[in-house]
């Protein structure tokens, strides 16, 4: 059997940047352990495989693998399979299947393979507990314990679908000195959470209102270029904090900067009565390639 797929980089609009993607199209009837291995071999963060859908009314189902294992749900994949199959399909409109519940995206093409996605969360940001030790933290990060946090924001677990301990940090600058141990991370953050978010407010920066570093467990602990399931955690921390006032917010995150691939993530947050009620996460996505997988024996 062939199975067409494409490479794309989303939250970007230039070309390597932003964080690559694989989309395997008509994987349906692929087994489990296959899509593992397809997704070991492009050795991307995730490739998302796309499947008819349960319902009439949606486009497609998608399921998402890291080169470890499967995800519920992530930022990227979501957002770069709603421009391929808006692009594919011609349609702005998409509606998909996902393990965490049906996600509605708007897509806007900005080209022959580039367009803009946004979707909201289908399942809204929470706090799943505590971070671990402040001191043990900070060591791990090579950072010094004054350094964590900014005004009233400290550590703790969130999670949109994906489990994060989040780490506020003072400043930009703090951020670029992070250097993450990836010996014994579980020991220090444990094994429900699936990365660390180190993040901060940039006043200074025109482009955006936040910048974030992320970790993630995959075969190895690597830094990732652009996490939105991290950035949808940390709008929920924001909001408990107060950082958003009555209606709806907008924000820009940079994330990879420090690892050559800058990426901007858009998110909203809606506030009523001040409460989150509605968390929304976009961006733009860039085709690459295109070509097809040969599994013929």
């Amino acid at each position: 059997m062939k199975y067409p797929f494409m490479i794309a980089d989303v939250f970007t609009k230039e070309r390597f940047a932003g964080n690559p993607l694989a989309i395997v199209f008509e994987a349906d009837g692929l087994p489990d352990e296959t899509m593992l291995k397809i997704a070991r071999e492009f050795n991307l963060s995730e490739t998302i495989f796309v499947h008819k859908p349960q319902s009439v009314r949606h486009l497609a189902k998608v399921r998402i693998f890291t080169p470890k294992f499967e995800l519920p749900f992530s930022g990227h994949p979501t957002v770069g399979v709603s421009v391929a199959l808006g692009l594919r399909h011609k349609t702005s409109a998409i509606r998909l299947d996902e393990q965490i519940g049906t996600v509605v995206a708007v897509m806007t093409p900005t080209g022959k393979a580039s367009g803009h996605a946004r979707f909201g969360l289908p399942k809204l940001p929470e706090r799943i507990g505590d971070a671990p030790d402040i001191d043990a933290m900070a060591a791990h990060l090579s950072l010094m314990p004054h350094q964590i946090g900014f005004d009233d924001v400290m550590p703790a677990n969130y999670s949109a679908g994906v489990a994060y301990t989040l780490v506020p940090v003072k400043d930009a600058s703090v951020l670029r000195e992070i250097q993450f141990q990836r010996r014994g991370w579980t020991k220090i953050f444990g094994h429900e959470v699936k990365g660390v978010l180190a993040y901060t407010p940039t006043p200074q920066e025109d482009e955006n209102d936040y910048a974030t570093r992320a970790f993630v467990d995959f075969d190895n602990l690597e830094e990732d270029a652009a996490t939105g399931s991290a950035v949808s955690a940390m709008v929920g921390q924001l909001a408990a904090a107060g950082r958003f006032g009555e209606g709806q917010t907008d924000i820009v995150v940079r994330q990879g900067a420090e690892m050559g691939r800058p990426s901007f993530i858009e998110a909203q947050a809606k506030m009523e009565a001040g409460k989150l009620v509605h968390v929304g996460l976009g961006g733009h996505v860039v085709i690459n390639a295109q070509g097809e997988l040969d599994l013929m024996s």
